[in-house]
């Protein structure tokens, strides 16, 4: 049986193990049979210029490193 592991609490699903780390509302790890995913999920918005966790998001593709140039016409 395939399990996927949150800490020491263990999984059927990919689905419920992913709706437990939404509850847990911090950065976890869901190891998989062959894979490994991190990171906070639940979290896919920003409103108004600041994530959810009160960061301000301030990225901009315009300036990014390695910006392509614009041909002149």
């Amino acid at each position: 049986m395939v399990m996927y592991k949150i800490k020491e609490r263990e999984f059927a699903s990919l689905s419920d193990a992913m709706e437990h780390a939404k509850s847990l509302g911090t950065f976890v790890t869901i190891h998989g049979p062959n894979f490994e995913v991190c990171g906070r999920f639940g979290v896919d918005a920003v409103r108004e210029g600041v994530c959810p966790d009160g960061v301000a998001y301030d990225w901009n593709k315009a300036s990014r490193i390695g910006q392509a140039k614009r041909a002149v016409s």
